[in-house]
Order: structure tokens, then sequence, then C-alpha cells
């Protein structure tokens, strides 16, 4: 009796341990776009913490291994049982900044690893729990993330087909459309915020649909014409990301863009472009994907857009904006504790003057450039300016708080670093950065972070680096350029940061800038 009663405990106490330890690589898998070789490039940065939480469940197995140690049956039962149990409190994992989203793909990969689960945990009873048998389940355990990684190959036949059908849906979808005006937008940053402005200034006249949040991928897009375009919309606003070559051209060839915005190119996910080439030439996939009667719209303050332009030009009708000279320019631009203020002249020499609560030379770059879309399409510059008036930041962009805090946690790129960086510089008292730096920038990923420790060396006057592993290039860069060392703190995490932030001396009003937050992968 107690023998059948520590078995049941056993493998309730296993399913509930690996239950909980495949919700985790599984999130680790949906952050890494389902993609084996990113999911492998996870599992090689953070084998350390793998084999803190897997390796000793192996020692376990070799505990196992000594079974006629024990006295009864029932006894290693019981004590296996414990351990999972043990293991199960240890390896919880904490608090995501992004959840799991149980999207139907996640369940019908949670769905395959279930039935490898009880295929394992019954072969393993009909065993009658012997020492093999309860090795086994150990070792599964142990094997959890390349259990996970097996699941998604069984599943791979399946998610085609699945993929396939949604394209194919969303295709028919928008051919039923052809008067609908399709926008893409792309950048290395700045797309989201862009994609937002234009958004509101579009929807001055037209009706409007946008992807939200960062539903920049090809089924992001597809999720979103097939759960929210009807009809009655007039124009669609697609975010493109991209991060390898091919990625933008894969969203045109669904969407068929008829203008098209690039907002800036930069060094960003160099891991997986390799070369600022590469991001050029995807970047400008959506320019070469726009028809002859269409309209390209560039930000020609960035060189590389620039470059580019003069060397190769878009078939379709090009506009360019900027704060130098363009065909839609900004100038006289003033900034106070309300927002900023500038005047957009444009090709024919009408001018007006607007008026934003948000903060930043390049947010009033991509409002300038949204200016020169809306224009495009039939929109006096005058009807602007209310509509210019209204926007709002986007969350976690140069989001100013009502405690004097800056949240741009969601930037992580060179030139969105410095413009931040600028903006903490503008403002009187004390000004603190705390960031854990940049990642996917590939070979160059610690220079870059010591260019912009050295950047911001006379730009703050406390720096707060979050993160042991991050922080090296940061901290050279900071003291390289003359920062003095009592000014800055490693933290261990966010939470640690901003406790340091509070002992700081209150020495007239402080302005803290949040730069960049490390995904839950990282």
């Amino acid at each position: 009796m107690l023998s059948t009663i520590a078995a049941v405990v056993l493998l309730l106490a296993f399913a509930v341990d690996c239950g909980v330890l495949t919700l985790r690589t599984v999130h680790m898998l949906q952050l890494n776009s389902y993609r084996p070789e990113r999911y492998g490039g996870w599992m090689k940065a953070h084998k350390d913490e793998l084999m803190k939480t897997y390796g000793w469940l192996l020692i376990a197995v070799v505990a196992v291994g000594a079974y006629l140690l024990a006295p009864t049956d029932w006894v290693v039962r019981a004590v296996c049982a414990a351990l999972f149990v043990i293991h199960l409190i240890l390896s919880w994992p904490p608090k995501a900044k992004k959840p799991l989203v149980f999207t139907p793909r996640v369940r019908r990969l949670l769905v395959t690893h279930g039935l490898l689960l009880v295929l394992v945990g019954g072969g393993v009873a009909l065993t009658g729990f012997n020492r093999l048998g309860v090795a086994l389940l150990f070792l599964w355990a142990v094997l959890t993330p390349f259990v996970t990684l097996l699941a998604l190959l069984i599943n791979t036949p399946m998610e085609k087909a699945v993929t396939g059908h949604y394209i194919k849906d969303a295709r028919r979808r928008l051919a039923d459309m052809p008067d609908l005006m399709v926008i893409g937008i792309t950048g290395s940053y700045g797309k989201t915020s862009t994609k937002n402005f234009l958004n509101t200034l579009l929807s001055a006249r037209y009706n409007v649909l946008m992807t939200p949040e960062s539903f920049n991928t090809p089924l992001g897009v597809v999720r979103t014409v097939r759960e929210h375009l009807t009809p009655s919309h007039q124009v669609f606003i697609a975010e493109m990301g991209a991060k390898n070559v091919g990625d933008i051209r894969e969203i045109c060839d669904l969407v068929h863009p008829r203008c098209g915005m690039i907002t800036a190119i930069g060094e960003q996910h160099l891991e997986t472009f390799k070369s600022l080439d590469n991001i050029i030439r995807t970047k400008f996939e959506l320019a070469d994907a726009i028809p002859a009667g269409g309209t390209v719209v560039l930000n020609t303050d960035n060189e590389h857009i620039r470059a580019r332009l003069a060397a190769q030009p878009p078939t379709g009708r090009t506009v360019t904006y900027g704060l130098q000279r363009a065909d839609y320019t900004a100038d006289g631009l003033t900034v106070d504790s309300r927002g900023s203020a500038f005047t957009v002249t444009g090709p024919d020499g009408e001018s007006a003057r607007f008026t934003t609560r948000l903060l930043g030379a390049h947010n009033i770059q991509n409002i300038v450039g949204c200016i020169a879309m809306a224009c495009a399409l039939g929109i006096e510059l005058k009807e602007l300016v209310y509509p210019v008036k209204t926007l709002k930041p986007v969350e976690h962009r140069l989001q100013l708080l009502p405690n004097g805090y800056i949240d741009d946690a969601y930037n992580s790129n060179p030139a969105g670093f410095r413009a931040a960086l600028d903006v903490l510089a503008g403002f009187e008292g004390q000004r603190v950065l705390v960031t854990p730096g940049m990642v996917e920038l590939g070979e160059r990923q610690e220079a870059l972070n010591r260019e912009l420790g050295a950047y911001a060396a006379s730009r703050c006057d406390y720096a707060v680096l979050v993160g042991e592993k991050q922080a090296p290039p940061l901290k050279e860069g900071l003291l390289s350029a003359g920062f003095a060392e009592d000014r800055l703190y490693v933290a261990a995490d966010l939470q640690d940061g901003l406790k340091f932030v509070n002992t700081l001396p209150a020495d007239g009003p402080r302005t803290v800038l949040l730069e960049n937050d490390l995904p839950d992968n990282f």
C-alpha cells in the first residue's frame, strides 16, 4: 500500500516539476520567435543557469542508482518525490517582464510536450518503478530544454500548414479591399512611435487600422489583418520589423504597401544581420517594394538613408524629412517642462508652428516624418497642428512620468540611447542614468556599450549599471571619460539599482532615465 501511494506521489511530483520547467523553456522559445537556432543560442548563453537549474537533478539520477542502499521500496520513491518537490521550489522561475502568452501555437506545443511526458511516465509506471525507470524520470526532467526543442520539431509540419492557412486567409482579405491604402513603416528604431503618431494624424481624416504594440513580424501582421481589418478601413499602417535579410520583403509580399517610411538606420540586431550593409539592404526592401505610383518617405538626417538615396533612388515618388534641409524640415525647436515646439516648412514654402508634449529631437524627427506622409496623402499642413498637439508618448519610449523618471525602457540601439542621454542632459538638478546597456549587437556589442558609457559621462551626475555581466564595457567608457567612480554603482538587478537611486542625496529636483530593460531571455 505504502509503495503504491509513494509511486503516485512520485509521478505527481515529477509531472508538476516538469510542467513548471516546460513552461519556462516554452516561454524562452516564444521570446526567441520559435526559431531553433535562436533558442539554441539562448541555451548556450545561459548554460551556467541551466546547469544550476538542471544539473543537480543529474546527481539525483546517480543517487537513485544507489537503490540498494535504501531500506525499503517505498522509502526510495518518497525520497525521489521529495527531491522533485525541492527542485520545484528552488527552480521556480522569477516573475517575467513579458509573461508567456498562451497562443494557439503555445497550446499545441504544450499538448505535444504533455503527450511526450505521459509516454515516458506511463512507460516508467509499466516497469513497476524499478531503478532504471525512476532514473529515467530524473533524466527526463534534466533534458526538459531539449524536450521542448523536440516538441517544436515534431510540431513543425503542422505549424507550417496552420501558418499557410492564416497567410492565405490574410491575402484574401487584403485582395478583397483593392482601395485600401497600405503604409509600411520600418527602421532600426523609431518605427513603433512613428506608427502611433501617424495613426493619430491620419485619423483626422481617414478610418485607420495599425498593427498593435510591436506586432511587426509576418505573423503579427497576418493576425492583425485577420482579427481587426474591416471593409470600413481606408488606411492600414503596418510596422515592419526585421532581424534577418529578407524579413521586410516577406511582409511586403504579403501586404503590398503603396506607401512606405524608413525612420532611421543604425547598428541594431548585428548578432543576426552580421553587418551594417545587410541592415541597410533589408530596410530598403520596403522602398524597393513601393510601386511607381506610390510614395517613399525618408529621414535624410540619417547618413545611411541619405547615402543609399543618392546611390539608388527608389522607384516611387520620394519625399524627404528631417531637422536639416529636406522636403519637410523642422526648425526653431524649443523645449520646456511642457514639451517641445517647432516649425515645419513644406516643399512649397508653406509653414506651420507645432507644439507637442513629447521630448527629444528624434521624436520631433518622427513627427515631421508623419506630417510629410500625411501631406503626401492629401492632408494640409495646417490641418495637422491640432492632431500633433494631442500626440501621446508611446509607453516605455522616452515617457516622462510624474515622479521625475523618464521611461525609455524599450530602447536598445545606439542612436536612441544617445538621444535619450541628450534629453536627460537638458534637465536641471540631479540627473541619474539607470541602464543595463544594449544587447543583440554581435561582435560590436562591447565596443558600442563602451562608446555610450563615454558619451553618458558628460550627461549624467550618477550612473547605475544594471547587471554584473553587462556593466564592464559601460563602466570602462564612463571612467575613461573622467566620470567619478564614487558616482557609479553596479547593481545586481533593476530593483537593487532603484534602491540605490533612493539613497542618493536630495539636491533639488532629480531626473532618472531608465534606459533599456533587457527582455527575459537575456
